[in-house]
């Protein structure tokens, strides 16, 4: 752990990060807070703040990812946050003398930037980084997501209800900016040799695809994303149906279960931290699945509060082993220039997936029984460890051996 902090790199993307979770959920909690009180709780309103922080996934992760490979990761991450301080600020002044509809344009561009941003910051993680710190780097910065996951919400709700909008939305503005301070102190960006005909931008985007398909382990990876996504999909919508129906509480007590699992993920990203060197990245995302399986199984059959809760917490504390065991693996299999548009293209697959199962999840409850669709769930996580067999197997070998052989 001593060595993890003394790497100037780990250290500076963990503190700017952790200034982007305060600014970011304070964005999305006081903005919904804030819409929710202006609209009288109308849900078109309340539904278009997730359509300004998703949206951009869809639109813009290949494309931002395609970017960040072609730009210094560091001058984009700078810049990106001064962008995403610039709007917020924008939006404050408008706000002051305008119409407050233009709230949704803080969110929208904040996560238009982060597309740009967050690749670039894999980048940094895959130059800067030796390959034996990499998985450990990867839990400390999963495990500061997981922490925010239960602060947040505290967080945003605390800001907006003591000071209001106005100060809730200059507080955003400066931990963006504080963000892009604190990444000034990562080592300058590698100058590249320029090439007199660059390829446009729309063949570098043929070439992503291209490098995914033709390597096995990032196409599985792929796969295993898809499968998980929609397994997440099917059920995220029908945690709220787990304690009205199949428990019989009242629909409050759904809290106690989301508490339940963010407290596994932050216990789980710390026990991660302490085997994240010994284990291999791929039994890493296998155990995080299985595990998934296993509480979604429970979840399903379960018509006991204890019992459910206990479920919760046992996916909330393997779920760190998913997204690090992911990350991990991106990095080892993926050359640094090609970084952005490997992540470009398996995050949205993701995402695509688990949208697809939520759009259809009202229908499918209406016509199978809500154990049914817990259990599918579990049958897909246990779907994704089959597909990473192959990868369970094999031996890591680093990509630029590979690239020499």
């Amino acid at each position: 752990m001593g060595m993890l902090f003394q790497n100037k790199v780990i250290r500076t993307i963990l503190f700017s990060v952790l200034f982007l979770q305060i600014g970011i959920w304070v964005r999305n909690y006081s903005i919904l807070l804030y819409v929710i009180e202006k609209t009288n709780e109308n849900p078109i309103a309340v539904s278009l703040i997730s359509v300004a922080e998703f949206a951009p996934i869809f639109l813009f992760s290949f494309i931002g990812g395609t970017f960040a490979d072609r730009w210094k990761p560091k001058k984009t991450m700078i810049w990106c946050d001064l962008l995403s301080a610039v709007s917020i600020f924008v939006v404050l002044l408008t706000l002051l003398f305008g119409s407050w509809k233009v709230i949704f344009f803080a969110t929208l561009v904040s996560s238009i930037l982060s597309q740009f941003s967050q690749p670039s910051g894999m980048k940094l993680f895959k130059i800067h980084v030796p390959e034996e710190m990499v998985q450990l780097g990867m839990s400390m910065y999963q495990t500061l997501f997981a922490v925010f996951m239960i602060l947040g919400p505290i967080l945003g709700t605390y800001v907006y209800q003591q000071f209001g909008i106005t100060a809730a939305i200059a507080i955003m503005g400066i931990a963006f900016v504080l963000s892009a301070v604190i990444l000034l102190l990562l080592p300058p960006d590698e100058e590249v040799e320029k090439e007199e005909t660059k390829p446009s931008i729309w063949l570098e985007m043929k070439e992503g695809f291209n490098y995914v398909l033709n390597r096995r382990s990032l196409t599985l990876l792929g796969a295993c994303f898809a499968v998980a996504g929609l397994a997440l999909g099917l059920t995220q919508p029908l945690t709220v149906f787990l304690v009205t129906e199949q428990l019989g509480l009242p629909k409050e007590e759904l809290q106690w279960l989301m508490a339940a699992f963010g407290t596994g993920m932050i216990l789980g990203g710390g026990l991660t931290i302490g085997i994240a060197s010994k284990v291999k990245p791929q039994l890493l995302l296998a155990l995080g699945m299985g595990a998934s399986a296993i509480g979604f199984m429970i979840m399903g059959f379960s018509e006991h509060f204890w019992l459910t809760l206990s479920a919760e917490f046992i996916s909330g504390l393997f779920m760190p082993c998913v997204h690090i065991g992911i990350n991990t693996l991106i990095l080892q299999n993926t050359e640094a220039k090609f970084i952005g548009r490997v992540n470009g293209i398996l995050n949205p697959l993701f995402m695509g997936a688990m949208v697809l199962t939520m759009s259809i999840t009202g229908w499918l409850k209406e016509t199978f029984s809500l154990v049914l669709m817990f259990e599918g769930a579990a049958l897909l996580f246990a779907i994704g460890i089959l597909t990473m067999l192959p990868l369970i197997r094999q031996k890591v070998v680093p990509v630029a051996e590979v690239e020499k052989a």
